[in-house]
């Protein structure tokens, strides 16, 4: 009896398959990736073909052991990850790891694919079984390569030339050019004025309102009335003329049809949740995983409640259109089932076509039947995308419209216009109705009453209204996800993790439901737009996405695309070295200060936003103070700016008479009492209350005196609670207590022994300060300097663990073993989760 061991990705996913499967078969989860870049420089080693330095990823080391044991004792390896390019590449990287190990040997090794997790599709692809795409290997490795490049090189310079912990990302930095382009215009934005003139009509016991649709025999556009004199002389021509009464002159009547939307892609389910269900993109994409993993229903064997979540196709198979159209006539009547299937057109240029629309694994799983089963936000998607899909299958919706054109009494040549509407036959719509991002029009019915041409209508009044133009909205989280879909920026399922980096970065806020750029945002945007215009060029990013959608189908390599990327590049990072940080920290000047008369200037530090008077060429040194929470420093004027330097407040005494002083420090506000600070994290130093600073020294002190365990005052040794154990302190160093020896038995004379043995305290200077310069360079040494092109993040070559990029076929031989050693302290760009741009 043969054994087989299949990998995925997730314990839910691999607990459904197993039931599927049978004894003969195990099936483990991988956790995701199990082996990364490694995150430091020289991971990808741009002067020999990018060869990438992998690790195993920590987290995952004892998931990819346990499949070692497995492995041992099995005749078939089965690689059943995700049928996207990140699922194909876990699966290399797991079969490189066990190459490398020697665990392949003579063993069956097969790619299983499937698009939902339903025993008779998860059957077939066993029995189906292919090779590893090298060509989806060659495009997520070419992505994460580029990812890398990146940001281990935009992100240090971010670093130095504005302020530490900031990254910059391949896909990322151009959506947050698009939320400060948004806000640039909404700043810039002059509003105009404009008029509405509309008419209140009555026939009969019914009241209708039209607007205002030509004066004069001239089409009214929107500002053709812009003014209060204007509207007040369109008022009296239209009231003179009219004398009470409006003439019907015409009546167009015509029936419409709307066609349903179709199923959903991973981008439409993200922007629909969002505008339907309020749900994150994140949110979104974590609801759907587990409703794709498998969910029992009333006890019965888990299975897959929708197909894969992942995808840029609206395509349905034909076997779920059969089941689907059969559903519908029994549950809704043949009428609302069309002639024949309905077919939709994929927009996305690298959608494959072989690939579904997300889609419920069988249509006869009626939601409020199955909801009990699930939680709430389980029920909820999961309605939406069973509502989108049998809709997207039935008749149009058909309305009977109808517009009238009134004439004031005297004269045709002024004319207002009413519209109606009637929902005649509900078709898709009893089942589904798309949302929108902006307010209007909806499908409920606006009836006119039975109009006539030439009969007279009532004119109960003529009503102008000012209004003004607004600016363009704020991005939502659809909003943005469907214009990063439309300028083709990144791909669907790595709209989440953007966004996600954004926030987390800083460098957005959310108004309600809106983004919006903080100055940290705005501030890496405009040196990224300024010194990297062409890395954050819509355009320029469309088309990198193309080439690597490209290299996924065989038809470009990946590594003269990476040649051609790089070089550029790295010249452009090289040439912008020497940047001084006043060319990049936006500084703004508000004015004069009245007492010194010297500038009040506002700009980006290493530790936030700051205002500075007076300049670094004053013989006396410069005033700072931090902006408070909430100032924005494109916004802030000079007099809130001079109000920042009344620090540090005088707040009296403690009651044990200790004086306090409120003030902002380099970790941010606090009160000073005595020699000892408390941290201020909802109060504001400029307005906090000597009580209320009392209350929060006393808070601090409960605090400390719960962490501390014994104190011999006299000598100032103090044994305590830390973050990392308990340990004694003299104040001047910090010795960890032995840990056999119980700390509140400790004596005055065993704390002292120790604090003596204990090391002294490392002196705190700058990272790499500059040595000082020897009197002579040999020209030797000038020449060894010089000898390659000078690249920032030149990669050094790897002598131990290199592993290139190519997928080795099914028979080839195992790459050079990677290292495990364990990866150093992250870069700022240490994120090493793959594929996001971000």
């Amino acid at each position: 009896m043969s054994r087989n061991l299949v990998i995925v990705e997730s314990p839910a996913k691999a607990r459904t398959i197993e039931k599927y499967l049978g004894k003969d078969y195990e099936v483990l989860a991988s956790y995701g990736h199990v082996r990364d870049l490694i995150p430091k420089e020289g991971a990808v080693d741009t002067a020999h073909d990018f060869a990438m330095r992998y690790d195993v990823i920590d987290r995952n080391a004892k998931h990819v052991e346990k499949i070692v044991r497995s492995l041992k004792k099995s005749d078939a390896l089965l690689l059943a990850t995700d049928p996207d390019r990140e699922g194909e590449a876990i699966a290399w990287h797991l079969l490189e790891l066990l190459r490398e190990r020697g665990l392949i040997g003579d063993k069956h090794v097969a790619r299983v694919v499937f698009h939902e997790i339903t025993k008779k599709a998860v059957g077939h692809a066993v029995a189906n079984p292919r090779e590893l795409s090298n060509d989806l290997v060659n495009a997520q490795q070419a992505r994460r390569a580029l990812d890398y490049l990146v940001g281990f090189n935009l992100s240090p310079l971010l670093w130095r030339k504005v302020q530490r912990g900031l990254s910059a990302g391949r896909v990322q930095s151009p959506a947050l050019r698009l939320i400060c382009e948004r806000d640039a215009e909404i700043e810039a934005f002059v509003p105009e004025e404009y008029w509405k003139i509309e008419a209140q009509v009555e026939k009969e016991a019914a009241a209708f309102t039209a607007r205002l649709y030509q004066l004069g025999g001239e089409k009214v556009g929107q500002f053709t009335v812009n003014n209060q004199g204007s509207a007040d002389a369109a008022f009296e021509t239209l009231t003179k003329a009219a004398n009470g009464e409006l003439r019907v002159v015409k009546v167009d009547r015509k029936e419409r049809k709307r066609n349903p939307a179709p199923p959903f892609t991973t981008s439409t389910l993200q922007q629909e949740a969002a505008r339907k269900l309020g749900f994150t993109a994140k949110r979104t994409m974590r609801t759907a995983q587990s409703l794709y993993e498998g969910v029992s229903i009333n006890g019965e064997e888990a299975a897959g409640l929708i197909t894969y979540m992942r995808t840029d196709s609206v395509n349905l198979s034909a076997d779920a259109i059969v089941e689907m159209r059969a559903m519908i006539g029994s549950r809704y009547g043949n009428k609302n089932l069309p002639d024949s299937p309905r077919s939709f057109k994929t927009k996305s240029k690298n959608a494959q076509e072989a690939h579904e629309a997300i889609r419920p694994t069988t249509s006869t799983r009626i939601p409020d039947e199955i909801k009990a089963n699930l939680t709430s936000d389980q029920a909820r998607l999961y309605e939406l995308i069973w509502q989108r899909t049998v809709a997207s299958q039935m008749v149009h919706a058909l309305f009977d419209t109808v517009a009238a054109d009134l004439a004031t009494r005297d004269d045709d040549s002024h004319l207002f216009r009413a519209s109606g509407r009637t929902l005649r036959e509900p078709g898709f719509l009893a089942v589904y109705k798309e949302g929108k991002d902006e307010p209007g029009d909806d499908d409920s019915d606006k009836r006119l009453p039975h109009l006539e041409e030439g009969e007279t209508l009532k004119l109960a009044e003529i009503v102008p209204t000012q209004h003004f133009t607004e600016p363009p909205p704020r991005f939502t989280e659809a909003a943005l996800v469907k214009t990063l879909e439309e300028y083709d920026i990144g791909r669907p399922s790595t709209y989440a993790s953007i966004i996600s980096t954004l926030q987390d970065r800083e460098y957005v806020e959310m108004d309600g439901k809106a983004f919006m750029p903080t100055p940290l945002g705005k501030i890496v945007n405009k040196f990224l737009t300024d010194h990297f215009t062409r890395y954050v060029d819509y355009e320029f990013t469309a088309k990198l996405e193309d080439r690597l959608d490209a290299v996924s189908r065989g038809e470009e390599q990946w590594q003269p695309l990476l040649r051609e990327f790089w070089d550029r590049f790295s010249e452009q990072v090289e040439s912008k070295q020497d940047l001084s940080r006043e060319e990049v920290a936006q500084a703004r000047e508000l004015g004069t200060d009245p007492d010194s008369g010297k500038p009040v200037i506002v700009r980006i530090g290493r530790f936030g936003p700051f205002v500075q008077i007076g300049t670094k060429d004053d013989e006396e040194k410069p005033k700072f103070a931090g902006l408070r929470k909430g100032q924005d420093m494109d916004k802030i004027t000079l007099d809130e700016a001079l109000y920042l330097f009344n620090l540090p407040r005088d707040l009296g005494e403690t009651a044990e008479g200790e004086p306090m002083v409120a003030n902002i420090g380099r970790f941010g506000p606090y009160v000073r009492y005595g020699k000892k600070f408390a941290s201020l994290k909802e109060d504001d130093p400029y307005t906090i209350t000597p009580d209320r600073a009392k209350e929060v020294v006393a808070a601090k002190k409960e605090e400390d005196a719960k962490k501390l365990i014994k104190h011999f005052e006299a000598e100032g040794i103090k044994v305590q609670h830390g973050p990392f154990g308990v340990y004694i302190t003299d104040g001047k160093k910090n010795a960890s207590v032995p840990k056999d020896q119980e700390p509140a038995d400790l004596t005055l004379e065993q704390c002292q022994e120790i604090i003596a043995k204990a090391p002294e305290k490392k002196k705190r200077g700058r990272k790499g300060a500059a040595k000082k310069p020897a009197e002579k360079t040999s020209k030797a040494a000038s020449a060894k300097k010089t000898t390659a092109k000078s690249t920032p993040a030149k990669a050094k070559t790897a002598t131990k663990s290199k592993t290139t990029a190519k997928p080795a076929a099914k028979k080839a031989t195992a790459a050079k073993k990677t290292t495990a050693k364990k990866p150093a302290a992250k870069s700022p760009a240490g994120k090493t989760s793959g594929g996001t741009g971000a």
